[in-house]
């Protein structure tokens, strides 16, 4: 025959209470001790420094008339979205707007073809304004960018006072500045 089954018991792991007599009465005073605070103590606190332009939270160099720096994909998108670019920025900010291309984005429309030929077109616009590229990696903390771009928005977020232009639900909007930003401040910013 077989073997006969017998009952299993759980196995407990085995604490011992806070007042057990093995514990130490010393020990248990200082756990009271960390959890008792002076309320009235001020609390210091060390606020990383920002630069001038940034006063109040926000870029003082933006004002009308808004310089829009506009990506590739903000453009095929509105496109998508049935948005006049232009009138969609007066109506997004409430002053005049003056969107802005560079080189590598016509060149990059350019290279689309024929699909983007209505992009191209609305480009070539008079309204849109002309920057030539340079790509040193110094951005200006004049312009908007307009993109839908994650990536670029990502990296563009790590550059204290740039705001970003989006479109969601067939509209442009803003991206507001967050207010944990760590700034470093060199000399030449102040």
């Amino acid at each position: 025959m077989g073997k006969q089954k017998t009952k299993k018991f759980p196995v407990m792991k085995r604490m011992i209470s806070l007042k057990d007599q093995r514990i130490k009465v010393k020990d248990r005073a200082k756990e009271k001790e960390i959890k008792k605070k002076d309320p009235s103590q001020i609390k210091e606190r060390e606020v990383p420094k920002q630069p001038s332009c940034l006063f109040f939270q926000y870029n003082t160099q933006l004002g009308p008339p808004y310089h829009i720096l506009v990506d590739t994909n903000f453009i095929n998108f509105s496109i998508k979205a049935k948005l006049d670019i232009v009138q969609s920025m007066m109506d997004c900010l409430y002053a005049k707007c003056i969107p802005y291309i560079t080189d590598c984005v016509m060149a990059e429309i350019e290279k689309l073809g024929m699909k983007y030929r209505v992009a191209f077109r609305i480009v070539k616009d008079p309204r849109f304004e002309r920057l030539p590229c340079t790509h040193k990696g110094i951005y200006q903390k004049c312009y908007i960018l307009a993109t839908v771009d994650r990536d670029l928005k990502r990296r563009v977020r790590k550059i204290p006072g740039v705001p970003i232009m989006y479109i969601s639900n067939h509209r442009y909007n803003i991206e507001r500045m967050h207010r944990g930003f760590n700034i470093s401040v060199t000399k030449t910013d102040l």
